[in-house]
């Protein structure tokens, strides 16, 4: 990967730190450590070279392998000019670090540990004093030290970015799903303002229309219907109350109670006052409060696209248990339908039906439009 000028100003502000550390420690090493012969004592090139050789690493990051080959051949020049190289071989094992933590390349690798073991030899050539068997048990474990230290060092970097990219990933993954959620809620609401307040408009239309036309010859029977249109629009403010309440869970007050089966012998009496014939079949079953829910959900929309489609004919709604299903009938007995075109009114019963594990079918029939949906009754715990 190319180095940018930035990177290299980057890594070279961060190693000047411990470059120019070690110069510090090098000169100070060479005015005040005690040197034994054959080892000369530190001069003007003693100290420059113990000041200057740290400066290489400055570079490591951008060109390790050529800091390597700088700093080893400081190595045996230091030592064949007749200073010890206490300081000076830091640099070197620096730089073989450098090298085994910056790259995996197997060439790379290869030709840091041979310029290592030139450096090696060249100290031990050039060195005046006696390399003995403990020194080169030293080397060998700075050796050992900074090739596996380095590895390592490269193999935790690597895991800290994979583990950076799972991190970012996660959280991709995480916000997609809560849009994914947010997404079905709006969807969910939806049907509920399109079931709850559907129903009411339509009935309030039916209802407002049924008034005009006898205004004159019934007036009695207009208010009434007046009355029923006031109703029925208080208990659609209801619902909108009920939704806005979901939506702002803040909100003072206490949650309006869900809509329920029983709730259907109201609906019944709206649709009967606004003129038209609704029998009721309702037998107890057993579902679930999202199951039940979702059942009167079905039987409004049925009953309100009943009355949207139709002027006239009775419609009749069934509800019983049989076995471990509950099965809704709405059947409007109108004059034979065309095939329905799809609709947000039929996708909803669809929909509210499969979320609840259960059947759905809609289509023409002798004499009418049925709508028909099972579902499974509730587990006992």
């Amino acid at each position: 990967m190319a180095t940018t000028p930035a990177a290299v100003r980057r890594f070279a502000f961060a190693d000047l730190g411990p470059a120019a550390g070690l110069s510090l420690v090098s000169v100070l090493a060479g005015l005040f450590m005690p040197v034994s012969p054959p080892y000369r004592p530190a001069d003007a090139v003693g100290l420059a070279l113990g000041a200057l050789a740290p400066l290489a690493l400055l570079w490591r990051r951008r060109a390790p392998l050529r800091v390597l080959a700088v700093a080893g051949a400081a190595v045996p020049l230091t030592a064949a000019l007749g200073y010890a190289v206490t300081t000076v071989q830091w640099v070197a094992w620096i730089a073989l670090f450098t090298c085994f933590s910056h790259t995996e390349d197997l060439r790379r690798r290869v030709l840091a540990v041979t310029l290592t073991g030139l450096s090696v030899g060249g100290f031990a050539l050039a060195d005046g004093g006696a390399v003995g068997t403990l020194d080169y048990f030293g080397i060998a474990m700075c050796f050992g030290i900074a090739t596996v230290a380095g590895d390592a060092a490269r193999s935790r970097r690597i895991a800290a970015a994979a583990e950076r990219v799972r991190v970012v990933a996660a959280a991709r993954e995480q916000a997609a799903a809560a849009d994914r959620v947010l997404a079905q809620e709006r969807h969910r609401l939806a049907g509920e303002l399109h079931d709850a307040l559907g129903h009411a408009v339509n009935v309030m239309v039916m209802q407002a229309g049924v008034g005009r036309r006898v205004f004159t010859d019934n007036p009695e029977f207009a208010a009434q219907a007046l009355v029923h249109i006031e109703t029925v629009g208080r208990d659609a403010l209801g619902e909108l109350d009920r939704l806005l309440r979901v939506l702002h869970p803040d909100r003072a007050g206490e949650p309006a109670a869900e809509p329920a089966l029983t709730d259907l012998a109201e609906l019944a009496g709206r649709v009967r006052a606004a003129g038209r014939e609704l029998v009721l079949n309702p037998a107890p079953v057993s579902l679930s409060p999202s199951g039940e829910r979702a059942l009167f959900r079905i039987a409004q929309e049925a009953v309100t696209n009943a009355l949207r489609h139709t002027a006239a004919g009775r419609i009749t709604v069934d509800i019983g248990q049989t076995a471990d299903t509950v099965v809704l009938e709405v059947v409007n007995e109108s004059p034979p339908l065309p095939a329905p075109t799809p609709g947000r009114g039929l996708v909803n019963m669809r929909e509210r039906a499969r979320l609840e594990g259960g059947l759905f079918e809609a289509g023409p029939v002798d004499g009418g439009f049925r709508v028909r949906a099972a579902l499974p009754v509730a587990v006992r715990s």
